[in-house]
């Protein structure tokens, strides 16, 4: 019998991008890829300066502190998030009629690609029922926030590896009281270590990558430092 054609996805791993500039970047791809012009599913991989977003659901009760940040309302849903140095941010742009149109069936294969990904770096996670997102020991370490339109997903995952969890402190993470926030460095007992920033995050891309690969049944094409958007 022949072979199952195995979907590819392209990573786009481009380093430091201001959000504004990633937000305008995902919108072009998801935009290429409804019409047409763009014929395979893109994982853009970034890292923001420090910046609050402000999802669909979003309560202005749950940003403590603007002071000294920039502040975005953005379509994706979910609540209030931080995005900083020290966190991976994916942004997957993905044809779901390729894989599954089910919103529901993302969200849960999203957080099956983190909580592999974690596996790979020696952490146990796990989901929160009734909450989206990854946990691990009972504190946070992944936030997820999508928006879909004709099947076509942007928005995505922000994964702390190195962040300075006291940003957090700014707000209402996710809109979850109470919820504590944590880091791969943290739960790898790299805090305080000297635990190089750039090692660590290359580490987490791989693992991202083949978390990716495994809970979507993909191959990653290329994995491409400051790569050139595929932008028609």
């Amino acid at each position: 019998m022949p072979e199952t054609a195995v979907r590819e996805i392209a990573v786009l791993d481009a380093g430091l991008v201001p959000y504004a500039e990633a937000l305008a970047w995902q919108r072009r791809l998801a935009r290429a890829r409804i019409d047409g012009t763009l014929a395979h599913d893109v994982l853009l991989l970034v890292e923001h300066p420090p910046v609050v977003t402000l999802g669909r659901a979003a309560r202005q009760a749950h940003l403590l502190d603007a002071t000294g940040i920039d502040v975005v309302e953005v379509e994706r849903g979910g609540d209030v998030t931080y995005h900083g140095p020290g966190q991976l941010v994916g942004y997957p742009i993905l044809d779901l009629t390729q894989h599954r149109p089910d919103v529901h069936w993302y969200l849960r294969a999203l957080e099956q690609a983190l909580i592999e990904a974690l596996a790979i770096l020696g952490i146990p996670a796990e989901r929160r029922p009734g909450y989206t997102g990854v946990w691990t020991r009972g504190r946070k370490i992944a936030s997820i926030g999508v928006h879909v339109k004709q099947w076509v997903t942007w928005h995505g995952f922000a994964l702390n590896v190195t962040t300075d969890l006291s940003e957090f402190d700014r707000i209402v993470p996710c809109g979850i009281e109470g919820v504590e926030m944590t880091s791969v460095a943290r739960e790898a007992g790299d805090v305080g270590r000297g635990t190089c920033d750039v090692w660590r995050r290359e580490q987490a891309v791989d693992a991202v990558v083949r978390g990716f690969e495994q809970a979507f049944g993909a191959r990653a094409s290329a994995v491409l430092p400051d790569a050139p958007a595929p932008i028609p």
